[in-house]
């Protein structure tokens, strides 16, 4: 069962490992049956991506369980002939492909976009890799780490002795690894709708470097463009604003912090009332001259010392009874704790065999009247039987020739409920 309904009616064929995965991921939490097409005795090697295994050391991985939740999967072998006429007849019946390997994967087999449109012709066919299928760099293998890297989003250190932590010389979490999924996602879902408002497929290409490079376009754009622009009067030299102090973070009595938001005028204001320093409201955080630097550092010190006064529940409580911008900075581990992240129902649980019961993190899309339900990702193959059954249309006969038998799909559990 996919998370929402609102896809309910669009069928997408999967064959995809690691983070293209997740293209097909966001499109069943949304309600789409996502048909995934695994090769192999291991199928996706994100099963087992990452440290940690659910259940025990085999047990899959939270990326899986995340990025194939909803899923159906079909094991085929896409290099036989009857793996790719069962292929054939499932994207015949589909909305969209996704070719979530290196880019071309599927012509080599003969499977590419100029072969199932011809059967399909409204089909919308979605690359999903890290190079792209064109460049110079198109052949390179890839990873979440190198699409960032690739595009100075990953700030890459190169240690002279052994790092002791963080892996690809950083401990930063991926952006375009997560990025790509939401992107291919909205990619496919335009050309569906072109598809049902003209009858014609479309061909996409969706890549992590890209993501990666489109992620802090005005740096990007302003790089394009030197000789092109001027400085802003109103802003600092080094690209701050003069008023940089009521848009830091600061630490607070307890050991936490707050990342004070109080750039707009009104939310400042409203601060110095709240802490009795109005007198802060005099110095001027606004005009850029020669003494821009002193004023700002002024206010820096005066704000560190007022933070330290209060914890940053404290401070919070103070921020939304007297309507300031800002919030607490927290750990992950105190991310699942706060008030705020347990209220917007950020989780829902479901049954795993032979551990009980798991919480995993909903999608970030809200569907007012909907719980989010999905279902935990499948066993490798568990919908072989039931989707070349119901979908490809084979007889029970030729199922059974071709050596597939009948069982109840299986999935690694059940969902519960939301939370």
């Amino acid at each position: 069962m996919s998370g929402y309904s609102l896809l309910a009616g669009v069928r997408i064929l999967e064959v995809a490992h690691l983070a293209p995965s997740s293209v097909g991921g966001h499109l069943a939490d949304l309600g789409a049956e996502v048909i995934k097409v695994e090769t192999g005795p291991v199928g996706d090697p994100v099963r087992a991506g990452g440290s940690l295994a659910v259940g025990g050391p085999d047990g899959p991985a939270f990326m899986h369980l995340r990025w194939n939740r909803g899923k159906k999967s079909v094991a085929l072998d896409l290099r036989s002939d009857a793996g790719k006429a069962a292929f054939l007849e499932l994207a015949k019946v589909s909305d969209a492909v996704i070719e979530g390997t290196r880019a071309g994967y599927l012509e080599w087999l003969g499977l590419g976009y100029d072969v199932l449109k011809e059967t399909n012709p409204a089909l919308v066919f979605c690359t999903v890799s890290g190079l792209g299928s064109d460049g110079p760099y198109r052949r390179l293998g890839s990873g979440g780490p190198v699409f960032d890297a690739y595009a100075g989003l990953r700030e890459v250190a190169t240690p002279s002795t052994p790092p002791d932590k963080g892996m690809a010389g950083s401990t930063a979490p991926g952006i375009a690894m997560y990025g790509l999924g939401a992107y291919g996602a909205m990619g496919i879902l335009a050309g569906i709708l072109h598809a049902r408002r003209t009858g014609a497929g479309t061909r996409l290409e969706v890549a992590g470097i890209d993501v990666a490079a489109s992620w802090i376009p005005d740096e990007t754009d302003a790089a394009l463009n030197e000789g092109r622009t001027t400085q802003r009067s109103a802003w600092l030299p080094d690209g701050r604003l003069p008023d940089w102090p009521r848009l830091e973070a600061y630490r607070t009595q307890d050991g936490g912090a707050m990342l004070f938001g109080a750039h707009v005028e009104k939310f400042w204001r409203n601060f110095c009332h709240a802490v009795g320093r109005q007198d802060l409201l005099e110095i001027d955080l606004t005009t850029v001259d020669e003494g821009s630097a002193r004023r700002a550092e002024t206010v820096w010190r005066e704000l560190r010392a007022i933070f330290l006064e209060r914890t940053r529940e404290e401070w919070t409580e103070l921020f939304l009874t007297h309507d300031i911008a800002g919030g607490p900075v927290n750990s992950v581990h105190e991310l699942i704790q706060d008030p705020h992240f347990k209220a917007r129902r950020n989780t829902y649980t479901v049954t795993y065999d032979g551990v009980g019961e798991l919480e995993l993190m909903v999608s970030p899309v809200r569907v007012a009247g909907e719980d989010f339900a999905a279902d935990l990702a499948p066993e490798l193959g568990a919908h072989t039987w039931e989707v070349l059954r119901d979908v490809a249309g084979y007889d029970e006969a030729v199922l059974s020739e071709l050596g597939i038998k009948g069982a109840p799909s299986q999935a690694a559990g059940r969902n519960a409920d939301a939370s």
